[in-house]
């Protein structure tokens, strides 16, 4: 394995918003290279602890190695973040001073070709996946997927306007030659967008999100993830997550939302009946994003937004 290089994204605004406490015990569910996880142990020290997950072998060897001077305080296991619960029972782990979730894909695996995560790298196998020993990948998407399945998917995991006329090339070309490449992918992506379309940006990139969510199944689960994880923090306790596009964003939101508010109940009911209680203090009223100087230095950190939140009971 190559180094496992990647800037994280408003580190300093993950760390202060976390309000890390000596001797906490954290979560964090994406651990990456171990760069936030790093600094929830260094700021939680000397008796600190951390729960980390991820499903990237190599990620999960560059952490380990990263974190090894806090020897005896840290476990990383792989899993998918959505199996917290699982994770801390077998941790022994009852409540959290914190959780980190981070939903950005690395540095180290756009930029490494096997990967097949990246646009810009045309000879690239169709990959995708974070966990690279399951799973369906995105040439078995590309090539398996009906012409209204990969429509459904561009248009609602990418938000692609050509959705439609995309999806039916990919069918078409399939037909001569089965897609194996990003090169191929892309291409079939330019010849549906009308060029007055191609103008600002590479415009690949939305189609190559889509498929990439679908393979990894990101969006699945992660409401509930989010109000369970929330949850199983100490009063005061903070969940500090980072989005990366709107779809993740809005999840997130939705799920501060309800933890935030104390009743549920139909509105035209005389009293409360559901006894739901005020759960979560909004540290973030708006999502907080890179500063102009991130992003000039990490053009990765421009499309993120971070929430916080407080348990308060």
């Amino acid at each position: 394995m190559k180094n496992f290089a990647h800037i994280p994204v408003m580190f300093e605004e993950c760390m202060a918003g976390l309000n890390i406490k000596d001797g906490g015990i954290y979560f964090d569910g994406t651990v990456g290279g171990g760069n936030h996880s790093y600094g929830i142990l260094q700021r939680s020290s000397p008796n600190g602890k951390l729960i980390a997950t991820d499903l990237d072998d190599d990620a999960i060897s560059a952490a380990t190695e990263k974190l090894s001077e806090f020897s005896g305080r840290f476990q990383i296991y792989k899993s998918d973040y959505k199996n917290f619960e699982e994770v801390l029972d077998k941790a022994a782990i009852a409540r959290l001073d914190g959780a980190l979730l981070d939903f950005g894909v690395s540095s180290y695996q756009l930029d490494c070709e096997e990967r097949g995560f990246s646009y810009m790298k045309p000879d690239a196998p169709l990959d995708m996946r974070m966990n690279r020993t399951e799973g369906i990948t995105a040439e078995d998407v590309l090539n398996g997927y009906s012409q209204k399945e990969l429509a459904r998917i561009l248009r609602d995991y990418g938000e692609e306007k050509f959705a439609g006329a995309i999806a039916a090339n990919i069918v078409k070309e399939r037909e001569n030659k089965r897609f194996t490449t990003c090169g191929q992918f892309v291409e079939v992506i330019e010849k549906s967008i009308p060029a007055k379309f191609r103008q600002n940006g590479p415009c690949a990139r939305k189609s190559f999100q889509a498929v990439r969510i679908e393979v990894n199944g990101e969006l699945d689960g992660l409401y509930d993830c989010v109000l369970g994880l929330t949850r199983r923090l100490k009063k005061g306790g903070r969940i500090a997550i980072l989005t990366f596009h709107s779809l993740e964003d809005r999840i997130v939101k939705q799920a501060f939302k309800l933890l935030e508010c104390d009743c549920v109940c139909n509105k035209n009911l005389p009293v409360c009946v559901c006894g739901k209680q005020k759960e979560i203090e909004i540290i973030t009223s708006k999502p907080i994003t890179a500063t102009l100087k991130e992003m000039a230095v990490n053009s990765r950190s421009k499309c993120a937004k971070l929430r916080i939140a407080e348990k308060i009971i």
